[in-house]
């Protein structure tokens, strides 16, 4: 059933709940939205009463407060920000409720909203998830579903509820994962296709025509938040599934193994297909042992097949290619990573 628009009214009055850098391409898309219909002569659908992101954070080696990218974008747009350390509460949930919005609009936010928070908008709190819920719901959809060998994700509008990402869909898009990306190519096409639903999100519900499709149940799945192990290579494993962690965590945090006690990151990879000159050469010895050099990286024998290093990090270094790491820092045949 369609929900009640906004009727009479001429501008829809939209408050965007942002933090990640997810989130920009959304916070870009509907204020260019708003310019091109200020550029015309009908009066405005929409526009955005001000952009909420959560406080600047210390980050780096320096510790030094951060800006969120939502927060830099907004500034460069020109519109008014505001970071409370809490909406759902006292004063944060007293400057939410000055704003009178029409709409909230939740992109990568990082808080859970209370019931009164949800209820606050005239129209509808809506929220846009990196998955074709009811999969993956949470905190890490677009890495969980790379480590799950998924070839299809996509983006949810969906009317929040309480329960996380729990809410009725409005609508979905679908893309196919490419058998190479890593998360950082999945991310940035994710929030494109996320800016776009947002868009024709907006319009429906300015136009009163947002439906409400219930979440099968039987399709639940779930992305809790990636954990400090979870980065760290097993080579026991086979190669495909080492070059999944990979590509999960590609470019950052990066996924990680050790050398002589010291944090090496693998950023890029390739496993050996066994169809070219290092055809089914797996290699001799334990897993994590460097089985062989070449120009354009290292090869480390896995539980199953062999890994070829393209692209590393070496601890408290710029990230490099392996070609270059080898010849920079000696690596050696015999050598055993991850111990």
């Amino acid at each position: 059933m369609a929900e009640r628009g906004l009727g009479e009214s001429p501008r829809l009055q939209i408050v965007l709940l942002g933090t990640a850098p997810f989130a920009v391409p959304t916070l870009r898309a509907l204020a260019q939205s708003v310019r091109v219909e200020a550029a015309g002569t009908a009066a405005l659908s929409y526009e955005i009463a001000a952009v909420i992101t959560r406080p600047d954070r210390p980050a780096g080696r320096g510790r030094k407060p951060r800006a969120s990218a939502v927060k830099l974008a907004a500034q460069e747009i020109g519109l008014p920000v505001l970071q409370p350390e809490r909406v759902s509460e006292e004063p944060g949930y007293g400057l939410l409720r000055e704003l009178s919005p029409d709409v909230l609009l939740v992109v990568a936010f990082g808080e859970l909203l209370s019931e009164k928070a949800l209820s606050l908008p005239r129209i509808a709190a809506v929220n846009l998830h990196a998955s074709l819920l009811p999969k993956y719901r949470g905190a890490a959809p677009i890495e969980r579903a790379i480590l799950a060998g998924e070839q299809e994700t996509g983006v949810t509008a969906q009317w929040m509820a309480l329960t996380l990402d729990a809410g009725d869909i409005i609508l979905q898009r679908s893309l196919s994962i490419g058998a190479e990306e890593d998360f950082g190519s999945l991310h940035d096409r994710l929030a494109q296709l996320a800016a776009e639903v947002a868009l024709e999100t907006v319009e429906l519900l300015r136009e009163g025509a947002a439906p409400r499709r219930p979440q099968q149940v039987d399709g639940i799945s779930y992305a809790p938040p990636i954990r400090r192990h979870e980065l760290v290579l097993d080579w026991q494993e086979e190669a495909s599934s080492i070059l999944r962690l990979i590509r999960t965590f590609a470019p950052h945090p990066g996924a990680r193994t050790t050398r002589a006690g010291r944090l090496l990151k693998i950023l890029s990879a390739r496993q050996d297909t066994g169809d070219g000159p290092e055809g089914d050469r797996e290699g001799t010895g334990t897993p994590g042992r460097i089985v062989e050099v070449t120009k354009e990286g290292f090869w480390v024998k896995a539980g199953k097949g062999r890994v070829l290093a393209l692209r590393v990090q070496p601890e408290a270094r710029a990230a490099m290619s392996a070609g270059d790491y080898v010849k920079g820092y000696r690596l050696a045949v015999g050598e055993q990573l991850g111990r």
